[in-house]
């Protein structure tokens, strides 16, 4: 039967604040080794037996985002499908999306292997055989969930039982579903060997889940049946998007596909498997990925350590030195500096959630922010001005947009610009600079081979990302 991965690529990983913002989450953030989760996510669904479409679900504001992680992980490969969320609904509303259009493209035997993005697994033979066996019980007409042998008692993961009077070949009957235990009963669980821990990860027929979704949650599935008939879809040469409607999918249950349905359902299996999984969930979990020295420290980045043991650094922009400290998170960004006990690593998302309810800005995004054609740096900003280091990708535009409020001065530094000013068109080479008044319409492009670096220099009374007036826009963003 075809094969159709659905890769999962939501929330916003709040417990690895400062490198995970909402604008750029945990499967983006870049890890020890320089990929991402999103990339090796990516690259592991496309390493399957018969895979010939990979379907994405994510928010709309990391679409461009996603499509350059998955052209830089295989740019051979194009056959992809996403569905653009306004907002997060939590998974019960993604997987019926998915489940909804792969009937409708590809019918209702297809399989389909759900996979959120942000998971690290390390084996990737062992993860290949789990979703032969998977696919196998799907075929079957079982909804299958992925077991992960717990090697700890851990109090973080949700856990799944067996039923050990009810097995199958590859798999058995789920017994039950638990919640994040405390410590002693996780420990209990590991001395019965009936408990796996929840990795998230699902296998089924795409009509056997929408069959088993009209018995056990048809709220979550009318409301989805609803969004898409007020929905729009883009077909490009490459991929088809669909964009949901934001007051229909604002009807859409907010619930788990574990609690909506995988703990109602009688037909639920579970998949044994040992494939080094981990949610990296926090700090603790990110710091395993780079190796211990000898007085226990882990490090990321240009660290000096001095009568320092059992602590994680990461410092990727310049020096970080720690004495006489023990057990620190240590994790240094252009715009945010994290100190805390690792006892602690848990309780960082209360930091993001204070954040966002001031308003702060170091909860959305980073200093650096990705864009459809490029990124741009905010080097130093006050009251009346901002100075931005803008970078084009060859090809790239920039909408034609204008602003009320401020006005722009740009400085070519390397490449070549064309230029949209008013009722002008020109080009700019290196060193040469062109000022851009306010209620000016304007366009910058990138006509050339190599990146378009430029230095912008805004001056106004509102400085604002949201004054912009988008009149076109190559990105379908006006």
């Amino acid at each position: 039967m075809k094969l159709v991965p659905v890769i999962i690529c939501g929330g916003s990983g709040s417990r690895l604040w400062p490198v995970s913002r909402s604008a750029h989450p945990k499967p983006f953030i870049q890890l020890p080794d320089g990929s991402n989760l999103i990339s090796k996510t990516f690259s592991r669904a496309l390493a399957l037996n018969g895979v010939e479409q990979v379907m994405t679900i994510t928010n709309r504001d990391l679409y461009f985002k996603t499509l350059d992680e998955y052209g830089a992980a295989a740019p051979e490969f194009t056959n992809l499908s996403f569905v653009l969320e306004p907002f997060g609904r939590n998974t019960a509303a993604a997987v019926a999306l998915a489940a909804q259009e792969i009937t409708r493209v590809h019918g209702p035997d297809t399989i389909m292997l759900v996979l959120p993005a942000d998971h690290l697994i390390e084996k990737q033979a062992a993860f290949t055989a789990a979703v032969d066996s998977a696919r196998e019980l799907a075929a079957q007409g079982w909804l299958v969930t992925f077991g992960v042998q717990p090697e700890y008692p851990e109090t973080g993961y949700g856990y799944i039982q067996k039923d050990i009077d009810k097995p199958l070949e590859g798999g058995f009957k789920v017994k039950r579903f638990v919640e994040k235990p405390d410590l002693e009963i996780a420990k209990s669980y590991l001395e019965t060997r009936e408990y796996f821990w929840n990795s998230g990860m699902f296998c089924f027929r795409a009509g056997t889940l929408i069959d088993e979704m009209k018995l056990c949650a048809s709220d979550v599935l009318d409301a989805v049946e609803s969004c898409l008939t007020e929905s729009g879809e883009m077909k490009g040469a490459s991929h088809n998007s669909l964009h949901l409607d934001s007051d229909s999918f604002a009807r859409v249950p907010d619930v788990s596909i574990d609690y909506a349905l995988m703990e109602r359902s009688q037909k639920v299996v579970t998949v044994p498997c040992d494939i080094g999984w981990s949610d990296i969930g926090s700090w603790n979990s990110m710091s395993e990925l780079s190796s211990a020295d000898e007085f226990g420290n882990r490090i990321d980045g240009e660290v000096v350590l001095h009568e320092s043991n059992n602590n994680y650094v990461q410092s990727r922009r310049r020096l970080a030195a720690l004495v006489g400290v023990d057990n620190l998170i240590v994790v240094d960004t252009p715009d945010a500096l994290l100190v805390a006990h690792k006892d602690h690593a848990q309780e960082i998302k209360a930091i993001t959630a204070r954040l966002k309810k001031s308003g702060h800005c170091a909860h959305l995004d980073h200093t650096t922010v990705r864009r459809p054609w490029g990124t741009y740096t905010t080097l130093e900003e006050e009251q009346r001005f901002k100075i931005k280091r803008i970078e084009v990708k060859p090809g790239g535009s920039l909408s034609l947009q204008m602003h009320y409020h401020r006005s722009e001065h740009w400085i070519v530094v390397s490449g070549m610009a064309r230029v949209v000013n008013n009722d002008r068109a020109f080009l700019l080479n290196t060193n040469e600079s062109t000022f851009i008044p306010a209620g000016h319409t304007h366009r910058l492009e990138n006509p050339g081979l190599i990146d378009l670096v430029l230095i912008e220099v805004q001056s106004g009374d509102y400085l604002g990302e949201d004054d912009i007036v988008r009149f076109e826009d190559i990105y379908g963003r006006s």
